[in-house]
């Protein structure tokens, strides 16, 4: 993960296009990088994420979202339409996350790094 900063606001940022965690335990990666870089923001990219992350029914959403909150990491997640499958019940989750300011999911890394840096 990189260190990247935007309107003075240092946040770090997955890889596009790359895998970053294949399981939930995996999330460590990422408070780590926050750790180190002195930030409680990321941006990640659909691809940064394990593959089940976005089917609710494997746990990998709750278990993640759940680990970064307890250090108070908001994730700003890129989501280009048609490029990820959400289970069924994954858009009313991400929903109710996005009311409580932790995670958003964004159709481009702009709209994300908005998010991140307001």
């Amino acid at each position: 993960m990189k260190l990247s900063e935007e309107a003075g606001v240092r946040f770090v940022e997955g890889p596009s296009g790359q895998p970053l965690m294949r399981t939930a335990r995996d999330a460590g990666l990422v408070m780590d990088a926050c750790f180190s870089h002195k930030t409680t923001l990321a941006l990640l990219h659909a691809s940064n994420m394990p593959e089940k992350f976005f089917d609710l029914s494997s746990g990998d959403a709750g278990e993640i979202l759940q680990k970064l909150r307890n250090y108070r990491i908001r994730i700003a997640v890129v989501c280009p339409p048609g490029r990820v499958k959400f289970s069924r019940m994954f858009p009313e989750m991400a929903e109710e996350e996005a009311r409580v300011g932790y995670f958003r999911i964004f159709e481009t890394a702009e709209e994300a790094r908005a998010w991140i840096v307001s």
